[in-house]
């Protein structure tokens, strides 16, 4: 079992869902992650999502493609990023998770890539513009340093693809939960009861639901579908805004306490 799949199992255990913050590395200045990411675990998240700005998302909804431009707007780099993370790297007590695209990975070049991942702690990997097939290339150059290749299903993909999807993904399955892009959401489809009864059936690692999930109640409620949630546009405005209140409530939502998350 790899780091990142035994943190969420620990979860399990403790009778609690899996929470997974999504951060833009180096909005508000790199000089931010470090502080960022001491709280976010201080506050009991079970592991943080660090995502790389980049110029051109595919996947990102408009608030996080602001955090990216304006990371962007500092100078941030996906080595720069590593870089930082590896100054603190002894301080780092839960798995991160990068979120990058393969155009800044390539550049980088994959064995450098890995190195710098393992020197900053880097723990999973989330490349959302590399389907299954095309992903060979990651597990051959990253699995042997211990990283986990995340891969991404969508509602649309069909029940053959789901199992071939679960297959290959490591640390857990991200499961979306909309058809479309990052951002919060007031409703979700109507079958995703059946949707995920369907994916943790043929998964054998945890599956965690994203995209779309800001409030505590929809944290509890997608939580109740799944064995964790991952959280990102919401984080990213409560952080821009320099609101915790808001994040420490999503967190206590997947712990049961969406009574005290929401007075």
């Amino acid at each position: 079992m790899t780091t990142l799949q035994q943190a969420i199992e620990q979860m399990k255990v403790a009778g609690n869902k899996a929470f997974v913050p999504y951060i833009m590395a180096g909005d508000g200045g790199l000089e931010t992650l470090k502080p960022t990411i001491l709280k976010l675990q201080q506050i009991g998240v079970t592991a943080i999502e660090v995502g790389i700005p980049f110029s051109d998302p595919v996947a990102d909804g408009p608030t996080i493609e602001q955090a990216g431009e304006r990371a962007l707007a500092e100078g941030v780099t996906l080595r720069k990023v590593l870089a930082a993370l590896a100054s603190f790297k002894e301080e780092i007590q839960v798995p991160l998770v990068v979120m990058t695209y393969f155009n800044p990975v390539l550049a980088y070049g994959l064995e450098a890539f890995a190195k710098a991942c393992v020197a900053g702690g880097v723990k999973g990997l989330i490349v959302p513009d590399v389907p299954l097939e095309e992903s060979a290339i990651l597990h051959d150059e990253l699995n042997p340093y211990g990283i986990d290749i995340v891969q991404l299903v969508s509602l649309t993909s069909p029940p053959e693809r789901i199992a071939r999807i679960a297959a290959a993904s490591q640390g857990f399955v991200y499961a979306v939960t909309v058809n479309g892009i990052t951002g919060a959401r007031t409703s979700f489809a109507n079958d995703l009861d059946g949707h995920f009864a369907r994916l943790r059936e043929v998964s054998q690692i945890p599956v965690l639901a994203g995209f779309g999930i800001s409030t505590p109640e929809q944290v509890v409620s997608m939580g109740a579908l799944s064995d964790g949630v991952i959280v990102g546009s919401a984080i990213v405005t409560a952080l821009h805004e320099g609101d915790l209140e808001k994040v420490e409530a999503l967190v206590s939502a997947s712990k049961g306490e969406l009574e005290k998350s929401t007075l």
